[in-house]
């Protein structure tokens, strides 16, 4: 027998991009994942090295190219986080380093980073609390003109990341530091302070990819989900200058607790309550008075 062409011949197979395709999307629906095709059409792309978008333009997979997306399929059918498995995280216009130890960041978190771009006039000094892998401090950094932003992280593993990612942004300072500490950053004058903190209720069932991949510490914020944001407030209330804003995302569960606990500090006046895309309770927004 000729090994090498049979070697050729086994090199040259193609299995059609549709057919592996659908098999992944049956494997991971039969999992519980709840975009199926989605994530196999980005696991796709990612082994292909284009963009999800240019899936279109490919007919078939190389044996070997079929061969890394069945086994990054499988991965994912054990619910590994997708983008465990990509590296990056989209987030706005950004890819952010994710991977264990670091909290992956939420389309919905999307829409409080948004709010914090629109009020950051040129110049401004921005606080961005709990940033994990970053991304709400490096897109203000990277939508508006800020004259500094300081990113604050206490765990070790989400400040690896969060220093990386932070690397292409000379104006993002990267701060180790506990929220709850009453003295954190004295003595700053802030004009936009941003949190997305761990506040799910403790003992709220979780989907696999949180429970068994995202750090406890960045998910659960207490029995009822507001032992990080209480200090929050108040080290918002002392950081900011007057007429500056705070926003501070929450469980949907939280739409009428988070506000009052802003009214009830004294210290803050435009107390608003948003909702999410999906209409559900998702961040709150005050003005220092």
């Amino acid at each position: 027998m000729d090994t090498d062409s049979e070697d050729t011949s086994q090199a040259t197979v193609r299995t059609p991009l549709s057919r592996a395709l659908a098999t992944a999307v049956a494997d991971l629906s039969a999992a519980g994942v709840e975009s199926p095709r989605v994530d196999a059409e980005l696991l796709a792309a990612y082994v292909l090295g284009i963009p999800r978008g240019r899936l279109l333009v490919v007919d078939s997979l190389r044996a070997g190219e079929l061969s890394r997306f069945t086994g990054l399929v499988a991965e994912r059918a054990r619910r590994i986080p997708l983008q465990h498995l990509l590296g990056t995280a989209a987030f706005r216009y950004l890819e952010l380093q994710v991977g264990d130890g670091v909290f992956v960041p939420r389309p919905e978190t999307e829409l409080l980073a948004g709010w914090g771009v629109e009020h950051t006039a040129p110049g401004a000094t921005v606080v961005d609390l709990c940033s994990g892998s970053g991304a709400i401090a490096l897109s203000v950094a990277d939508e508006a003109a800020p004259g500094r932003v300081i990113a604050v992280e206490r765990s070790p593993a989400a400040l690896s990341y969060l220093r990386r990612n932070a690397a292409a942004f000379p104006v993002v300072e990267v701060v180790e530091g506990d929220v709850t500490d009453p003295g954190l950053l004295a003595g700053l004058e802030v004009d936009v302070l941003l949190c997305n903190p761990p506040y799910v209720p403790v003992g709220t069932p979780v989907p696999p990819e949180v429970s068994e991949h995202d750090p406890d510490e960045a998910v659960f914020g207490g029995d009822d989900g507001l032992t990080v944001i209480r200090p929050v407030i108040a080290l918002a209330a002392a950081l900011l200058r007057t007429g500056g804003v705070v926003g501070i995302e929450h469980d949907d569960v939280h739409g009428e607790a988070v506000p009052e606990l802003l009214r009830a500090d004294g210290r803050f006046t435009e107390v608003t309550a948003h909702a999410d895309l999906t209409g559900r309770p998702r961040y709150a927004t005050a003005r220092r008075t």
